[in-house]
């Protein structure tokens, strides 16, 4: 497994044609630590997290997990990352267990079932993960995608807006998880707008407005 218990940008830079998502944004990720970005929506969040998923490719600057050139060398890092959001990344049609299994494999699991029974148990991912996804609950669904995020272990963890549509039973669970990936010493980005969640989670508070970093503290 590769190894890294940092990540590192330095002036990164994003042009869509005339239009400047990112402009010259430094940020450190580490190990154990939850980094929260915020700010307005325009301000480049969904960009700077595509681009630390390895599937947006900066116009300009570096990143580094670890020693490694993340942006030269991007499918040996993709599978010790894990994302959260609001969409849950699962196949409506599949069910909860199909899409867990299904996503093991596509990281490499050593031993996919068994790493998927342990994700059931965590997150009581009952009988109803037998049937198609597209008939969960919202709070089901999200059981079934934080344990998607989490099948392979992942170094890296980015939540976007993870929040979203849960009620105040989900949400606890989900801070509950965050916290245990942190002890693990996972590397820990959220980007959301719900100030509770940021005030409960985050250790670090990164603020992006107009591409830029306005803050961090």
């Amino acid at each position: 497994m590769t190894e890294f218990d940092r990540v590192e940008a330095r002036g990164l830079t994003k042009m869509y044609g005339a239009t400047r998502a990112l402009a010259g944004v430094d940020l450190d990720l580490r190990s154990g630590v939850v980094t929260v970005v915020e700010g307005p929506n325009g301000a480049g969040k969904s960009t700077l997290l595509g681009i630390l998923t390895l599937q947006v490719r900066p116009t300009r600057g570096s990143l580094r997990f670890g020693e490694i050139d993340a942006i030269a060398s991007p499918d040996s890092l993709r599978k010790h990352i894990g994302v959260l959001s609001h969409a849950s990344f699962c196949y409506p049609d599949l069910s909860g267990v199909e899409n867990l299994v299904l996503a093991a494999r596509l990281h490499g699991v050593a031993d996919p079932a068994a790493r998927v029974k342990r994700l059931r148990d965590r997150f009581e991912i009952g009988g109803f993960g037998e049937r198609a996804l597209r008939t969960f609950s919202r709070g089901q669904v999200q059981r079934v995608a934080l344990a998607r995020a989490l099948v392979n272990e992942p170094r890296l963890l980015l939540l976007d807006e993870p929040s979203t549509g849960l009620d105040a039973h989900a949400t606890e669970r989900l801070i509950e998880v965050v916290e245990a990936e942190r002890a693990r010493g996972a590397l820990i980005a959220l980007v959301t707008h719900d100030a509770a969640l940021s005030r409960a989670l985050g250790d670090v508070h990164v603020v992006l407005t107009n591409g830029r970093v306005l803050e961090a503290a």
